[in-house]
């Protein structure tokens, strides 16, 4: 994607707050959302995201601030005035009608003509990796993955500038989702559709967007490029929500840091926000781990027994028991360990390779 900075908003938020009586769902965000993005909004249930959703798309309006599209105020404006679409989790499709008859529907309704539907609705399927002779097919009798190919194509069929994706990959199983998570980037390069998307799953909003908005409470408490999230998290709370990782807590101890919930003295950056803070929480991913052989050193270390190993593919995930607290180590099977099972050893990483956050 170009650097946003040279892109121009479409969607803006100022101070958008959502009460239901006295709960706030959403609690005053501000966010520019650029044209041609594909902006993800990711967050634990009762986080707050869907209510965004729903605001953005026309279906509720904010208690307070103002969103505005190509700058105009569009608070009170319905669903159908606005130039978007959205894609339900349920997909809604309509089950008495074939795959052709889906996605001409909002043709129809704007009163164009049967031969004309037909093509586009052609020109969609193919667009979506649809086979041309589903056009007749009922829609029931498609598979799941194919009733999404279904209901992104109608969703087209309505050329709206901005599309929304309410977790619509949450009910497909693993392989046909990464497949779709694939093929849903490949169409928002085609189309250069403004996406915004809504799931529960991280790892969904690393394969596909252009960034990320990390939602707790109602509130935004970051937004970056899936880089950013993952490797300079603002808090705990995201650095564990975007992945397992090892976090340790530590107190100020002269120029050093002194372990809370482990023994030992760490050398670690002070959190970027806070440089005199008296406390942390130091961050290390699996994959920054290593085992330190007789004779190696590293900035920080620590000792501990491996008690478990997994395969993940290329890469094994072994857990290290540290006192009473469990570290993870990732290593590609190339430099597996062996003979790891309650096995002795000594974990090290550097300075350059942990993130500090505020405690």
């Amino acid at each position: 994607m170009t650097d946003l900075k040279d892109r121009k908003p479409i969607l803006q938020l100022v101070g958008v707050r959502k009460t239901f009586n006295d709960f706030a769902a959403v609690e005053k965000i501000d966010l520019d959302i650029f044209e041609g993005e594909f902006f993800t909004i990711v967050g634990p249930s009762g986080s707050g995201k869907t209510t965004m959703l729903r605001m953005l798309a026309g279906m509720e309006a904010p208690s307070e601030g103002n969103i505005t599209l190509h700058g105009e105020r569009i608070n009170d404006v319905p669903a159908n005035k606005r130039p978007t679409c959205l894609v339900f989790q349920s997909l809604a499709l309509f089950p008495h009608m074939s795959v052709g008859q889906n996605i001409e529907f909002p043709l129809k309704i704007k009163g164009v003509d049967a031969a004309s539907r037909k093509a586009r609705a052609l020109e969609l399927m193919a667009i979506v990796r649809l086979p041309a002779s589903y056009y007749g097919k009922n829609v029931m009798k498609c598979s799941g993955g194919e009733r999404q190919r279904v209901a992104l194509a109608r969703a087209l069929a309505y050329d709206p500038e901005v599309l929304f994706f309410d977790e619509p990959l949450s009910a497909i199983d693993y392989k046909l989702k990464k497949v779709l998570e694939k093929e849903l980037k490949d169409l928002h390069r085609e189309t250069g559709k403004t996406f915004i998307y809504i799931t529960h799953s991280l790892e969904e909003a690393m394969v596909m967007s252009d960034r990320i908005g990390v939602m707790r409470a109602g509130r935004l408490v970051q937004v970056g490029t899936p880089e950013e999230i993952y490797a300079a998290p603002v808090d705990r709370f995201v650095s564990e929500f975007v992945g397992e990782v090892n976090v340790i807590e530590v107190t100020r101890a002269g120029e050093g840091w002194q372990g809370v919930d482990v023994p030992g003295a760490f050398r670690a950056a002070a959190p970027h926000d806070q440089p005199q803070a008296h406390s942390a929480f130091v961050v290390i991913r699996p994959e920054y781990m290593r085992f330190l052989k007789d004779g190696e050193a590293a900035d920080n270390m620590l000792e501990g027994v491996v008690y478990n190993e997994y395969s993940l593919g290329s890469r094994i995930q072994y857990q290290v028991r540290v006192g009473e607290k469990v570290m993870l180590v990732e290593l590609s099977r190339a430099n597996a360990l062996p003979a790891a099972a309650n096995r002795n050893v000594r974990l090290g990483w550097d300075v350059a390779d942990a993130i500090s956050v505020k405690a």
